[in-house]
C-alpha cells in the first residue's frame, strides 16, 4: 500500500496538474479536434483501400476471392479515386480542422482562419507544377507541416488583429464584405513570410518544406515504433485515467500526428507492394492494447457479469454492450476503477502486457501491421482485422489477449468482489434489523 500511495501521490501532485494544463492548452486541443474533423474521411478512404486490395492471394481458388480479385483489378482506378480524394488529401482536412478549432478557442472567425491555414499549407507543400497542384505531400508526409501551418496562420492572424494591423471598413459595409477586407493583410503577411521561405528551401536544399519538416520529425516517428515508447505513452494514459482524468483524450491528442504519419507510410508501402514498416498505429493502440477501452476492461466486464455481487453483476450486464464497442466509462466510474487501490495494478499494467505481446507478435510477422484507419468504436475483433486488411490472425491475437486479460484481472476482481459482498451483506443485515429497532422504540 505504501508503494500505491506513493504512486498516487506523484500522479495527483505532479503528473495530473501538468497533464491537465497540456490537455487544456489551446494548440493541443486544436490538434486533437482537427484530427477528429479529418477522421471520417480517413476511415472511408481506408475502407476503400482494403476493398481495392482483397485479402486473397493472386492464385486463389476460392470462388468469392476470385470474383473479388477480378473485380478489383478491372475497376482499380475507379475504386481508388475516392481513396485519393479522402485519405490521399487528408492534410487538407487536418489543416482546416486544426485552424478552425484554434481560432474558435481565441474567439476568432473560424472559417477565415481555416482558409488562411489551407492557403499557408498549399503555399509551402504544393507549389503549382505544369498548371496543377501536386498531391505528394497531401497525405501522411504533410501532416506535421499542415499542423505547423495552421498554428502559424492563426497566430499571425491573431497578432495582427490584436495590434489593429488590418483594413477597417465603415460600419455601413456588410459584415461579410468587411471581414474579407480584414483578412487581406494577413493573407499578404503569409505570402511575404512563407513563400520566400519555401523558395529558399527549394533553391538551397532542393526540397519542399514538408520534406524538411519530416526530416526533423523522423527521429520522433522512428522512436514511436519502439516498445519503450509505446509503454511510456501507455503508462501516462493509464495513470491519468486512474486519477480520474481522461488520459486517452490527452495522450491520443498528442499521438494523432504520429498515428496518421505511420499509417500513411504503411498504406504507401502496401499499395506499392513493399514491406510495411510501422507497428505503432491507431488500430494497434485501440484493438490490441485497449480491448474494451482504456485499461483493457472488457475482461473485467465479463467477470462482473457473473459476479455474486449484485452491484458488480448489474454493472457488468449494463456495461457489456458499450464495452464491446470500446466504450468503458460506465465501468471505470461505476465500479469504480478510478482511485480503487485493489484494481490499480490490473488497470494500469494489463494494457502494458497486451502491448508487449502484440508488439512481438507483429514484429515477428505473426500478425499484419496496420494499413487502415478504423473507427475506435469498432469492436476489437472487427477493428483489428479491418485495420490489418481483413486478415484472420489479428482476430486470434485479440482472443488470446482477452483470455490473458481475464487471468490478470481475476485475482484482483475476486478481492474487490469479496469486499463488496461484505458491504452488501452488512447492508442487508442492517435493513433487516432496522424494523426491530423501530418496534422496540
Amino acid at each position: 500500500m505504501k508503494l500505491y500511495d506513493a504512486i498516487i501521490n506523484v500522479v495527483e501532485k505532479h503528473i495530473a496538474p501538468i497533464a491537465t494544463k497540456v490537455g487544456n492548452q489551446p494548440h493541443v486541443r486544436a490538434m486533437r479536434d482537427g484530427f477528429i474533423v479529418a477522421m471520417p474521411f480517413i476511415i472511408v478512404g481506408s475502407f476503400l483501400l482494403v476493398f481495392a486490395f482483397p485479402p486473397f492471394s493472386e492464385d486463389t481458388t476460392n470462388s468469392f476471392g476470385r470474383v473479388w480479385l477480378d473485380f478489383a483489378t478491372t475497376h482499380f482506378d475507379t475504386i481508388m479515386m475516392p481513396f485519393s480524394m479522402s485519405m490521399g488529401i487528408m492534410t487538407i482536412f487536418v489543416s482546416l480542422g486544426v485552424a478552425y478549432s484554434l481560432a474558435k478557442s481565441y474567439k476568432m472567425d473560424g472559417i477565415t482562419s481555416a482558409t488562411l491555414s489551407l492557403m499557408s499549407f498549399l503555399l509551402v507543400a504544393a507549389p503549382a507544377t505544369d498548371g496543377g497542384l501536386p498531391t505528394g505531400h497531401m497525405g501522411g508526409t504533410g501532416i506535421f507541416t499542415a499542423v505547423i501551418c495552421a498554428f502559424f496562420a492563426v497566430e499571425l492572424y491573431r497578432f495582427m488583429k490584436k495590434h489593429n494591423i488590418t483594413i477597417r471598413m465603415p460600419e455601413q459595409v456588410p459584415p461579410a464584405i468587411a471581414r474579407s477586407f480584414e483578412v487581406l493583410l494577413p493573407v499578404l503577411a503569409v505570402f511575404f513570410t512563407l513563400y520566400p521561405l519555401s523558395i529558399f528551401v527549394q533553391t538551397q536544399y532542393d526540397m519542399l518544406i514538408p520534406d524538411a519538416v519530416m526530416a526533423m520529425f523522423k527521429p520522433l516517428v522512428s522512436a514511436s515504433n519502439t516498445l519503450p515508447a509505446i509503454i511510456g505513452a501507455l503508462l501516462v494514459c493509464q495513470l491519468l485515467w486512474f486519477a480520474g482524468i481522461h488520459g486517452a483524450a490527452i495522450v491520443v491528442g498528442l499521438l494523432s500526428p504520429i498515428f496518421l504519419t505511420n499509417i500513411s507510410a504503411n498504406i504507401d508501402a502496401f499499395v506499392a507492394g513493399e514491406p510495411v514498416q510501422n507497428i505503432f498505429t491507431q488500430p494497434f493502440w485501440d484493438f490490441y492494447i485497449f480491448i474494451g477501452g482504456s485499461g483493457a476492461t472488457f475482461a473485467l466486464v465479463l467477470l462482473m457479469m457473473f459476479s455474486r455481487s449484485i452491484h458488480l453483476k448489474s454493472l457488468g450486464r449494463m456495461s457489456v454492450v458499450p464495452g464491446f464497442f470500446q466504450i468503458n466509462e460506465p465501468v471505470i466510474f461505476g465500479s469504480p476503477v478510478v482511485l480503487n487501490p485493489i484494481l490499480f495494478i490490473p488497470f494500469v499494467f494489463t494494457p502494458v502486457i497486451n502491448a508487449t505481446i502484440a508488439y512481438f507478435a507483429v514484429h515477428a510477422g505473426l500478425v499484419g501491421m496496420g494499413v487502415a484507419t478504423t473507427p475506435w468504436t469498432a469492436p476489437a475483433l472487427i477493428g483489428a482485422s479491418w485495420g490489418s486488411g481483413w486478415t484472420l490472425s489479428p482476430v486470434l491475437l485479440v482472443l488470446a489477449l482477452l483470455v490473458i486479460d481475464l487471468f490478470i484481472y481475476l485475482p484482483f476482481f475476486k478481492m474487490f468482489e469479496k469486499q463488496l459482498l461484505e458491504q452488501e451483506q452488512s447492508k442487508q443485515e442492517s435493513e433487516v434489523a432496522q424494523p426491530g429497532k423501530a418496534a422496540t422504540a
